[in-house]
């Protein structure tokens, strides 16, 4: 397993702005231009995994922007979710490469919200306690810590006691100490696998505006495992479709939506073609041969 990972989120949290300087020299405006356009990526090549006669993964390749919400859909059995934990670094390639930018996932912040938010959460720590975690792991001061922690529960409205144990908290309230334990260390790359599968339908579609509250005021890279395919439409800038095993990529649909998305973009015209053509690849997969 990599170390840099861990139920919660790893990496150096980094000093806000106080760094920033200003040069006198004019801006060269072309360059900035170019920075800009140049695609941040994240790049798989050559990944093969197999579990014993079972193979999955073989030879897959694959190029996905950063900065974008990117959902991750297919047939069951095809390795969605080993593939998340392969570029999350969780579980081991039998080979192959991923990079980040050109980096390794040892020199990238990552954080991974699992399925079951009872297994991931300390019983024993108070929630609040459970979020300053991964700070505390990595040796920042008590005082930046709480810094942190309370900018991240300003910035997302959080409503809920935190000074309580995640026993007592609802299943909703628990995935999202979770979540927000996630995002402290402000990751680079956050990856969540079937996070609203063990909740209820009402508290699945507030988690969903939460989800999406997020992502639109962080930016952070975003991979979600889903086996909902409204789930996946609705959340996603992307949607990689895959392919029965050995899984390659069936196709990479745009969701060309308005945000923010609440339950009654289901019913737009638009998105109910995008879910169909979703639909569609997925049943040419399922039977293929």
């Amino acid at each position: 397993m990599n170390s840099n990972v861990a139920p919660i989120a790893t990496g150096e949290l980094e000093d806000g702005g106080a760094g920033m300087s200003r040069s006198s020299e004019p801006e060269n405006t072309t360059l900035k231009d170019e920075a800009r356009s140049r695609q941040k990526m994240i790049s798989i090549r050559g990944l093969k995994k197999s579990f014993g006669d079972a193979v999955v993964y073989d030879g897959f390749d694959l190029d996905l922007p950063q900065g974008q919400f990117i959902s991750v859909f297919g047939p069951n059995g095809c390795g969605k979710s080993t593939l998340i934990n392969m570029i999350s670094g969780l579980m081991p390639m039998d080979a192959g490469e991923v990079l980040y930018d050109g980096q390794t996932i040892n020199e990238t912040k990552i954080s991974y919200v699992f399925q079951n938010y009872r297994e991931a959460l300390f019983p024993w720590l108070r929630s609040i306690d459970n979020i300053h975690y991964p700070l505390k792991v990595m040796g920042v001061p008590k005082k930046k810590r709480d810094e942190r922690v309370e900018q991240l529960l300003a910035d997302f409205e959080v409503k809920i006691d935190l000074n309580a144990y995640p026993y007592t908290l609802s299943g909703g309230q628990q995935q999202t100490v979770s979540i927000l334990r996630a995002l402290v260390t402000d990751p680079e790359v956050l990856f969540l696998d079937e996070p609203f599968s063990a909740l209820d339908f009402e508290m699945t579609l507030f988690m969903r505006e939460q989800i999406q509250k997020i992502y639109l005021k962080t930016k952070t890279t975003t991979l979600l495992v889903s086996h909902d395919l409204e789930e996946a439409v609705q959340l996603a800038e992307k949607v990689l479709l895959l392919t029965r095993r050995p899984t390659q990529v069936a196709e990479i649909v745009d969701v060309d939506l308005d945000w923010p998305r609440t339950t009654q973009i289901t019913t737009d015209t638009r998105f109910v073609d995008l879910k169909r053509h979703c639909l569609d690849v997925f049943w040419r997969e399922v039977k293929a041969t």
